[in-house]
């Protein structure tokens, strides 16, 4: 599934950590396998058995078969059997974020499997701008998960992600969760890693029903807030603009739908403008399915059918809240609201049983299309895939990979890092996140297949490690400033392990401050004064801190981010401190200094107000200063762009002729990409061709960014926006040459405030690097 992490070029004492850990996940107990749960065996000759059948007839014929009673007690995510069928129990609720988990209800990690692959938290491999890796990572999760599954401990095959929501503010708990503040990566994410644990290719068409799992994008929509001052997820009424939906926050769910496939979505806590987003039909009846073709289920997050009554007071009844939800087009509830509320609200009129029958036929639909209506699944399409692809070599080869190609080197001054192997005589390891080995696997993870801390890799390369926890938690209200001091001040070299834990982000956990929490900054600076050289900063979180007192800091000569690296970050950082690895990673996210938290989070604007010195929201309308920028990362060697002029041609407008221009108060022209229609945009699309060099002396991966920016940012327009982005790997020296396909009605286009996507008529401007050419739009 892709290459192999080559880990016989590590130092001899790496190589003989790496094969500890080998070893250690070969002594796991072997997984003597039981049935999975199915319906339809050999006996049965029910029409929804009939494999010959188009599996929406088979739907049919199994709801119609069902009493109402029935009926209504499969709209939980826990659906009970129904054992005069032959259906069994089925579980909706399974996570798999970053590998399997098991955080939900219908995975079991507790029989002869006990562990699964755990990846890098999302917002980590999302630093690599790498789309294959992405798609090998659902892979992965795909086939553990039918693993898993065939091995009879799973109840479902159903997964509640990705998190595509844009990470919007920096205090939120759960953006660690997403793939970043840039809906076009975050659209780009949704679609490879869907098609992946699905079982589809990574692009072309999708010619297939059947899903080795079923992927649920979430949540649906505008949900960004955990509990801020008060104000928490549950009760918020997210005010958005039509053209803040239309560019910011529904287009990552567009991509996971018509690009990636998705069958399932999920509906938010959160209401947005008045309207829960579960009882909203204009999103998920008319925007989803109909405007977007999705072809699933949509289910709500867990309970929050019952807020919408108990919490949000928009319902009178609870039977009105059911009515709310079916009628909008929701099909299952997590939880047992509905099942609860579901025969009073028909008693009483307020849906009918061909409400219930829509949301039960495109539950079974899943169902069948996961096989598991097809008799027992091991003798299936990917019934050959047991409990030995689970925390199989090469897919924890891929989590290592993943760590390292997402780590970022934010600071590297002097020459302060690559260490070298045979100079480093002694190192301290400070630090509260230096021997913690959960904390790397940042939420909703399961038990990883290894586990090797940063410590612990270090202790590979270094035989007198010295380590000091320096504070008792991220937190840091108990510090041991002293003893850090003095380990610090007798080493060769130091390196500290800082940043966050899942006490100060995530769900149901907003940050307040951007700072490194407590006595954190005191400590660095003061092992920073006494260390004989300049220190290493490893950086441990989610979200962005603002440590513009450790970039600026002389004494601290290198800063990197290492987000919640997974299963193997351990190894990962070790392997980037001593030059094994050449850091590549780039920043998904903006990093904001500490006076950003005087913006408010409940605001929901992108774009700047100057009138009332509101700033804005990441690298696309924010307008104020950084303490890092979106897309900055360093590395090892140095790279160069430039755009190929032989490779590179402008569309012929000559398929527009014609098209009626569209002028705006404020004297801007523009065309309504909707009527250009789509075979014109087709025409339009032109290659852009980019020449990359690694101009130094060291191998590497590196992304490479393209941009459009516009001659200024009036009428809403972005500063600039991300619109493509390859990953690339090239030996010390090597030229290669990057093709991108740049599409004007979509790359050129902007939402008005109506939501409508125009492009405007005049110049833009594509870069990559420092280099940027210029076409002019014009019918």
């Amino acid at each position: 599934m892709g290459r192999r992490t080559h880990v016989g070029q590590a130092a001899p004492a790496a190589a003989l950590l790496l094969v500890f850990v080998q070893l250690l996940a070969s002594w796991l107990p072997v997984a003597v396998a039981t049935d999975p749960p199915f319906s339809c065996g050999a006996s049965s000759n029910a029409p929804f058995c009939d494999r010959k059948l188009p599996i929406e007839q088979r739907a049919g014929d199994l709801v119609s078969k069902l009493t109402l009673e029935e009926k209504i007690s499969q709209l939980g995510d826990e659906s009970p059997a129904v054992a005069r069928l032959g259906v069994p129990a089925y579980k909706w609720w399974s996570e798999a974020l970053h590998g399997v988990a098991n955080a939900g209800r219908g995975i079991h990690l507790d029989g002869p499997l006990r562990a699964a692959t755990s990846f890098p938290q999302v917002i980590l491999t999302a630093a690599s701008f790498n789309p294959h890796l992405w798609y090998r990572i659902g892979q992965v999760i795909g086939t553990e998960a039918r693993g898993v599954y065939n091995n009879g401990q799973a109840e479902g095959l159903t997964f509640w992600a990705p998190n595509i929501n844009v990470f919007r503010d920096p205090r939120w708990g759960r953006g660690q969760e997403t793939p970043g503040e840039d809906p076009t990566m975050t659209g780009k994410y949704a679609a490879v890693f869907v098609r992946g644990v699905q079982g589809y290719g990574i692009s072309g068409a999708i010619n297939s029903s059947d899903l080795e799992a079923s992927a649920c994008c979430k949540h649906f929509t505008a949900y960004d807030l955990e509990n801020w001052k008060g104000v928490t997820r549950f009760a918020f009424d997210a005010k958005v603009t039509e053209q803040d939906l239309a560019d910011t926050y529904n287009p990552p769910f567009k991509s996971c739908v018509e690009d990636g496939g998705a069958s399932g979505i999920m509906c938010s806590y959160n209401r947005v403008n008045g309207v829960p987003t579960c009882a909203d039909q204009n999103l998920l009846t008319k925007t989803a399915r109909g405007d977007w073709g999705f072809n699933g289920y949509i289910t709500s997050d867990c309970d929050a059918v019952a807020i919408i009554h108990d919490v949000q007071g928009y319902a009178k009844e609870p039977e009105d809240a059911v009515a709310d939800v079916l009628k909008a087009g929701m099909d299952v509830n997590c939880g047992g609201y509905v099942q609860t509320h579901g025969l009073p609200a028909i008693q009483q009129g307020k849906i009918t049983e061909q409400d219930i029958d829509r949301a039960l036929h495109n539950l079974f639909t899943i169902r069948m299309r996961l096989g598991l209506f097809n008799g027992n699944p091991k003798y299936n399409r990917y019934g050959d895939i047991g409990a030995d692809q689970v925390c199989k070599q090469e897919h924890q080869n891929l989590a290592l990979e993943a760590a390292q190609d997402g780590i970022v080197l934010l600071k590297n001054d002097g020459g302060a890092l690559p260490l070298s192997k045979t100079k480093v005589s002694s190192i301290a390891v400070i630090g509260h996140n230096a021997n913690n080995a959960t904390l790397l696997l940042g939420n909703y993870f399961g038990p990883p297949c290894i586990s090797v801390t940063p410590l612990q890799a270090l202790q590979g390369y270094v035989k007198d490690a010295r380590f000091v926890a320096g504070c008792n938690a991220a937190v840091c209200n108990v510090s041991n400033i002293g003893e850090a001091v003095h380990v610090a001040s007798s080493a060769d070299y130091v390196v500290l392990f800082m940043g966050l834990d899942q006490d100060q982000e995530r769900e149901e956990v907003d940050r307040l401050e951007l700072g490194l929490p407590g006595m954190q900054e005191k400590l660095i600076n003061s092992v920073a004064d006494a260390a004989k050289k300049p220190v290493i900063l490893v950086l441990l979180c989610g979200g962005p801190v603002d440590v513009t007192f450790a970039k600026n800091n002389p004494k601290i000569g290198a800063i990197v981010w290492a987000g919640y690296p997974g299963q193997a970050g351990g190894i990962a950082i070790a392997q980037v401190l001593f030059g094994e690895h050449n850091p590549g990673g780039r920043l998904p996210v903006t990093w904001y200094p500490k006076e950003f938290t005087a913006v408010p989070m409940t605001d929901m604007r992108m774009r700047a107000d100057p009138a009332t010195g509101y700033p804005g929201r990441t690298y696309r309308f924010y307008k104020g200063k950084t303490v890092y920028s979106f897309g900055y990362g360093l590395s090892y060697s140095k790279y160069s762009h430039s755009f190929v002029s032989k490779g590179t041609k402008s569309p012929s407008m000559t398929g527009i002729d014609g098209l009626k221009a569209i002028e705006s108060a404020a004297g801007t022209v523009s065309y309504d990409v909707e009527e250009i229609g789509a075979e014109a945009c087709d025409k339009l699309k032109f290659p852009a061709l980019v020449r990359v060099q690694n101009q130094g002396t060291m191998d590497g991966r590196h992304p490479v960014l393209l941009f459009l920016r516009w001659p200024n940012a009036t009428d809403g327009r972005p500063t600039s926006q991300l619109i493509g982005f390859q990953s690339v790997h090239l030996k010390a020296a090597q030229t290669a040459h990057v093709e991108f396909e740049v599409s004007p009605c979509k790359h050129f286009s902007r939402a008005a405030e109506d939501g409508r996507k125009v492009i405007d008529q005049g110049s833009h401007f594509i870069g990559v690097g420092e280099d940027e050419f210029e076409m002019s739009f014009m019918a």
